[in-house]
């Protein structure tokens, strides 16, 4: 339902209508079946009320929607918000893009360090081409399946889904992924139906490229949902049960034919150099975790080397170092901003910086950030106080979200 769909996308739901805007339940209710030309102008105004946007920004918005919404949810389970990760974004989305709808415009956007892709999912309805870029092997794979435009034949990936879900693992031999995770992040069982699966997937010649990569994210968001973990992979939960849990379920990929999407694996720093948009989004790993450790295992699955791993979380040797890891950060964050073709760059920012974790603690600094941009433009800043996503014992007192939006001079 496009109304249902529109809330969600923008952190909110029918209940919070509801609450904020007093209008009854079966009315929203009704709004939410009705065909988009048939809402009257009140109806815009109580959507727009409740997520904080301006009445024409959310009746533009709606009508891109309405254009795209009609293979998202029609598919499978997950939705690309649907997966555990560090800095997600996801209930930060209708602040975020309250401020970039007053602050920039253009029409093309770029997702330079894009994660999990839920940013660039919110910005579908507004840019008419999207870049999305990460260095993950993983998250490539999803953008691919999520956002790609070529075609794919669902009652094909369903008829994949019922096969591999009536998998036994009294018919499959022990593999490469069964040997290394089995009895760790996953059950024994799991772990070996993972393997077969993922090596099935490798094998088979009848799929296209989306297809392929459909079925390999619809298998690290299968795995990633029962993972013996905290939410990452730098080590799995010691000394409990671990069940048989793992039931294969197909993702809902987006309907993205009506936009161009441009999908990278590259380095952030070389990738400005050889694309542009109007509006550049960035939000680096500013501290010490690195990301291709932290979810090795999900690499493992979309990469399918089967490299040798090692130690107790049975890492591989390292790879896909980030340097705005290090405490190189603030000159490849000053080199990133310099050679950014764009009309306006938004940069989001969480002062962990003084934490005592190490891991938690960034490389780069507020003033450093803003010393940066304000090299290539005029620079505003706004905060939120936010509880940050922390799989440990952390405890960020008086967390703060930033966003800088910085117009670039001409």
């Amino acid at each position: 339902m496009l109304l249902e769909l529109y809330l969600k996308n923008n952190n909110s739901d029918l209940k919070s209508m509801h609450i904020q805007t007093k209008i009854p339940m079966t009315t929203i209710r009704d709004i939410n079946k009705r065909e988009l030309a048939r809402w009257n102008i009140s109806y815009f105004d109580a959507i727009a009320k409740t997520i904080g946007k301006n009445r024409l920004v959310v009746m533009k918005e709606l009508e891109e929607l309405n254009k795209i919404k009609d293979v998202i949810n029609s598919m499978g389970k997950y939705n690309l918000e649907n997966r555990r990760y560090i800095g997600n974004k996801s209930k930060l989305l209708n602040w975020i893009s309250s401020i970039m709808n007053q602050y920039t415009k253009g029409e093309s956007f770029m997702d330079v360090f894009a994660g999990t892709g839920v940013v660039t999912q919110s910005m579908l309805p507004k840019y008419k081409k999207l870049i999305i870029n990460d260095f993950l092997f993983s998250n490539n794979i999803i953008y691919k399946a999520f956002f790609g435009n070529e075609n794919y034949d669902i009652e094909k990936m369903k008829d994949y889904q019922a096969r591999y879900q009536k998998i036994e693992t009294n018919s499959v031999d022990d593999n490469y992924f069964h040997d290394n995770f089995g009895g760790k992040f996953f059950s024994e069982k799991d772990a070996k139906i993972i393997g077969e699966i993922r090596t099935r997937i490798e094998r088979d010649e009848k799929l296209n490229e989306r297809e392929r990569a459909i079925l390999i994210a619809s298998l690290l968001y299968s795995s990633d949902k029962i993972a013996n973990t905290v939410g990452h992979y730098d080590a799995y939960r010691k000394n409990t049960k671990i069940e048989d849990k793992f039931v294969f379920e197909l993702i809902n990929p987006i309907n993205t034919l009506s936009k161009d999407i441009e999908i990278y694996r590259k380095d952030a720093n070389q990738l400005v150099r050889e694309v542009k948009a109007d509006v550049a989004f960035i939000d680096p790993p500013y501290n010490s975790r690195q990301y291709s450790r932290f979810y090795h295992v999900l690499e493992n699955i979309a990469k399918w080397e089967k490299p040798d791993l090692y130690g107790v979380a049975m890492k591989p040797a390292p790879e896909n170092m980030s340097d705005y890891s290090r405490t190189s950060a603030p000159r490849v964050f000053d080199d990133l901003v310099t050679n950014i073709d764009a009309k306006y760059i938004v940069v989001t920012y969480n002062n962990t910086y003084t934490s005592k974790s190490n891991s938690s603690r960034n490389k780069i600094t507020h003033e450093e950030i803003i010393k940066s941009l304000n090299k290539v433009g005029k620079t505003r800043s706004f905060e939120k106080p936010f509880q940050y996503f922390n799989a440990g014992k952390t405890n960020l007192v008086g967390h703060k979200e930033y966003v800088f939006i910085t117009e670039v001079r001409k």
